[in-house]
């Protein structure tokens, strides 16, 4: 008798094969609720077969490790880029901050510009700080205009705020100006409140300036504002100079130390305004021809 060769065997059928599962399955139930030994058996097993477990699972936690190190180059390629962006549009972002306080300050120096030449009709050249002296005890600053742009020794040089210093040195392209704070400089002012005038100086600090040789009883407060009084031909009157900060009765005499701030400052911009002579020549001139009218 031919027997079936070894793979075409068949086994128990469906139902017997149900049957023994559903057994199995319900002896395992019993013991694991009252005996309780499978647990420590799963538990043997399962550091038995921890280590075939890594090695099944190395491929993929390879593959994790080598897809987080490419995310992780491109997350810094990124970041690099989007930093280099960043202070790109930073530098724009500064470089338009600046030129809109730049060009507001133009602005304010046109309109200057407009109200002197029309009140004192006094020529006014717009002229650029080209560098400042990094002597903390020179109070100087040069200009990109000399006299080949019709600048002069003495003129005065303003902002949109009020007076600078004067042009103490000319060059045929630039010109040097000493500030207000120089300890060798001096400008005839007026208290606006009062009317009284007297001298203001330079005292070699920044942003300070002095009142020399006030009696203690001069009637001048904290906060006054000082102008020019227009004497001596070289500063126009009228023009903001400084603000009193405080007021002080000298130690070693009967005069007052009244300590000002320049309202004007070369810290704040870079464009400046040159005032012209020739008004204060011209109105000098005027009056001594109305002088010498009334004396014939």
């Amino acid at each position: 008798m031919e027997t079936a060769p070894q793979f075409f065997r068949h086994g128990p059928g469906p139902l017997a094969r149900l049957f023994i599962f559903a057994m199995l399955s319900c002896l395992l139930i019993a013991e694991d609720t009252h005996f309780k030994y499978f647990p420590q058996l799963r538990q043997a097993i399962g550091v038995i077969i921890f280590p075939l477990q890594r090695m099944a699972y190395a491929p993929a936690d390879i593959y994790d490790q080598v897809e987080k190190i490419i995310t992780s180059f491109n997350l810094l390629e990124e970041n690099i880029k989007l930093r280099q962006l960043y202070l790109e549009r930073r530098e724009q972002l500064l470089r338009l901050a600046a030129l809109e306080a730049e060009n507001t300050h133009l602005r304010r120096l046109l309109g200057a510009i407009q109200e002197i030449e029309t009140t004192t009709k006094t020529k006014v050249v717009l002229a650029e700080i080209q560098y400042t002296p990094r002597d903390p005890f020179n109070h100087k600053i040069t200009l990109n205009k000399g006299s080949y742009h019709d600048i002069e020794l003495g003129q005065a040089v303003i902002d949109d705020k009020g007076i600078i210093g004067q042009i103490t040195r000319l060059y045929p392209l630039s010109s040097e100006v000493t500030l207000l704070t120089d300890k060798d400089h001096a400008v005839p002012i007026q208290v606006v409140r009062n009317g009284l005038r007297s001298v203001i100086s330079g005292t070699g600090k920044n942003n300070e300036l002095e009142l020399r040789y006030l009696s203690v009883n001069t009637d001048i407060q904290q906060d006054d504002l000082l102008v020019t009084s227009g004497i001596g031909g070289v500063y126009p009157p009228g023009i903001p100079v400084a603000t009193v900060l405080k007021i002080e009765q000298d130690p070693m005499g009967d005069f007052a130390l009244v300590t000002s701030t320049p309202i004007a400052g070369v810290d704040r911009n870079r464009q400046v305004l040159v005032l012209s002579l020739a008004q204060t020549e011209s109105n000098d001139s005027q009056e001594m021809s109305t002088i010498g009218s009334g004396t014939n």
